[in-house]
């Protein structure tokens, strides 16, 4: 067995997690708010289509990203201003996608976060001469602190898990696209059962401490758990 086979698969799933994560934090975050503060009829239509993915088979997702991603769509656009023709097998596609793929795993514990808060916290602010901007960080953000605990959690260990969307969009390039799940996929296919069991057993092993660690911080912070 060569270790490289499972060590560099992981480590891309990492990296692929962690910038999913990051990104997802920052460009959730408005989305999150405005979905729990906006009274906006658009508001139910937005919102529906976040939860989408929920829902939708990844391959249907995939599919579409797949056209957007490649050359003839707006993902050959901005390939081509590095001197690209596709974004499409390629870990900054990977990324996209997992991005869309993961968007209601973040949202919709900020947005419960939110509306949690209510209103009187921040009017409390505004009667204090508090501006909109520091209202935002100086009482919403703390008091969604467990919102973004859950998002977080769950946000990371759904991309480590994701393989229908990665594999429509990246295909399987070693140390580029081949992530954890689809070089499990891998060696499935090539009855190589003893590496498919190491890595499975992984994977098992990482969803039970994820599951352990946020129960923990569930009764610490109170985080309430999807």
């Amino acid at each position: 067995m060569d270790l490289q086979d499972i060590l560099t698969p992981a480590g891309l799933t990492l990296a692929l997690a962690t910038i999913n994560t990051l990104v997802l934090l920052v460009a959730g975050t408005p989305v999150a708010w405005w979905l729990a503060r906006s009274g906006s009829r658009w508001r139910d239509a937005v919102g529906a289509l976040v939860a989408m993915p929920l829902v939708l088979p990844p391959t249907v997702l995939g599919f579409y990203l797949l056209i957007a991603l490649g050359p003839h769509g707006p993902g050959g656009w901005i390939a081509g201003l590095w001197g690209g023709r596709t974004l499409t097998f390629s870990f900054a596609g990977l990324v996209i996608g997992s991005f869309f793929y993961s968007l209601p795993f973040m949202v919709q514990p900020l947005r419960n976060g939110f509306a949690g808060i209510g209103r009187e916290p921040l009017e409390a602010a505004a009667s204090l001469g508090a501006s909109p901007w520091q209202r935002f960080w100086r009482v919403a953000l703390p008091l969604a602190r467990p919102g973004y605990i859950t998002g977080a959690v769950m946000t990371f260990a759904h991309t480590i898990g994701e393989f229908g969307v990665v594999l429509m969009i990246g295909g399987n390039i070693p140390g580029q696209t081949k992530v954890i799940a689809v070089a499990l996929f891998d060696h499935v296919e090539r009855l190589e059962w003893a590496q498919a069991h190491v890595i499975a057993l992984g994977m098992v092993v990482f969803a039970f401490v994820v599951i352990a660690v946020t129960l923990r911080v569930a009764r610490r912070v109170d985080v309430p758990l999807p």
